[in-house]
Parts: structure tokens; sequence; C-alpha cells
């Protein structure tokens, strides 16, 4: 039987190597993934070498910072896994993010800046607002911040009916994420780990069976370890989680999106 991934992220850098390796493996997956354009990625799919006949692959057109099109991309998924013939998702795995600076208004109709909405919220508010002026990586620092309330979030709505892990890969190099800020990855720190690696360590998640006894140690660091509840104090703050984690209905209302 096949593993079925529905992913984000997945058509360059860390999460095409994540891509890659799931399709060298013997275990039979199928794998679905939205993408900028979904042109290039299934170019480069093509252009791989895996055996076709145990492992499918469909990418979808997504832009992650409109969030109609996020709701256009999650129904044509279903449809799609249907299609496959598959009946449920073995795993979601979400690794799309960017690291951009919020220097200008977005096109789209979010308050958030372009990296906010790609990687999530804060309550920073102000510094992550479209046009706040604020560089990449302090943004992109804010909105992992609020990717993690997220985590925990979803974790404990989803407690009875699946686990949600967040995944540190570490330090690594040229993986393209910050090409819209002019920021590098230093390749001569000796924290700084291979494109093979980091991809690895994303796909660790997916296979972790030690859970610790306690629900919220969510976080899988770039060393394999399970972070403990005292460097991670903000995040477990259920008021903060609830805050910014909007339902469905009130971000369709800010986006302008009919239900």
């Amino acid at each position: 039987m096949s593993t079925t991934i529905l992913a984000t992220g997945l058509s360059s850098g860390l999460g095409f190597e994540a891509l890659k390796q799931l399709l060298g493996s013997e275990e039979p997956y199928t794998i679905i993934f939205g993408a900028r354009d979904a042109d290039t990625a299934n170019e480069a799919i093509r252009k791989l070498n895996f055996d076709r006949l145990l492992h499918s692959v469909a990418v979808l057109p997504l832009e992650l910072n409109d969030l109609s099109e996020v709701k256009t991309f999650s129904e044509q998924a279903l449809e799609t896994l249907e299609k496959l013939g598959e009946t449920e998702i073995d795993y979601l795995l979400l690794n799309a993010g960017i690291l951009k600076p919020a220097n200008e208004r977005e096109p789209h109709t979010s308050k958030w800046c372009e990296a906010a909405v790609v990687n999530h919220f804060s309550n920073l508010e102000n510094h992550i607002e479209a046009g706040s002026g604020i560089d990449g990586l302090p943004i992109h620092t804010y909105t992992k911040f609020l990717q993690l309330l997220g985590a925990h979030w979803w974790s404990r709505q989803l407690h009875d009916q699946c686990r949600v892990v967040a995944v540190s890969p570490g330090m690594i190099p040229h993986t393209g994420l910050g090409r819209d800020s002019g920021f590098r990855v230093p390749a001569e720190s000796p924290l700084a780990e291979t494109i093979p690696q980091g991809a690895a360590q994303i796909l660790s998640g997916l296979s972790r069976r030690d859970f610790p006894r306690d629900p919220e140690r969510i976080f899988l660091t770039s060393g394999g370890v399970w972070l403990g509840r005292s460097s991670v104090t903000n995040i477990l703050d259920r008021d903060l989680q609830d805050k910014w984690c909007p339902s469905k209905e009130e971000l369709e209302k800010e986006a302008g999106i009919a239900a």
C-alpha cells in the first residue's frame, strides 16, 4: 500500500531534495504538492530517475501568499487524491517558507506581509504588517515563532486524530531561502550542514515514533532531539496560540473570500 503525502515547498532547495529522497525509497509513495510554478516543477520531476511504477507525483499550482488560491489548492488536492485511488492522507508536510522584508504593500488582500502569510502571523503586529519596512531576517524570525505557535495550536486541536511535529532542518547554506532578501547562510560556519542532510532531517519527522510522554514536546531539533519545555516557554502560551491561529472563517473574511 502506498504512503500518501500532501505537501508544500517541495519544488526547490531542501524540499526538492526531500522529494528526491522519497522517490529513491523502496517504499511506494503517492505525493501531491503545490508549487508556485507547476510547469517548472513538473519539468524538474521529469528529469529525475525514479521508479514511476512504484511512486506517483502530482503537482498542483499554488500561490501561498493568496488565501483564495490556498482554498482552491486544497479542493484540487482532494480531487487529485480521489483520482489516484487514495482514500486518506498519511502525512501533511508543510515545508514552504520565504525570507523576505516587509517593505512593500503586497498585491494580495491580506494586511500582513507576504512572509507572514506564507510562514504565519505574530503578536508583533506592527512589524509583520505589509509595508512595515522591517528587514527579512527579523521578519523570518518573528514568523517562525508564530509557526511554532500554530504547530502547538494544531497539536491541541488534533490530539486524538494525528501527531503534529515541528522539525528544524539545521543551518543549511545554498537553499535559496534568502533569494528575496540578500541573506545567505554562511557555508563556512562549523554548524553548516549539507542540503541532503537537511532534507533527511525534515523527513525524519515522518518516521519518528519515540514521541515524548509530554504532548507539548513536539519540536524536533536538527540534532534529532526532542526540545524540552524549558526552551519553548513562550510558545506554550495557549492564549498566544489561540490569538494567532484564527479560524478558517476569520481568514476568509479578512481576505475577502466567499464562503
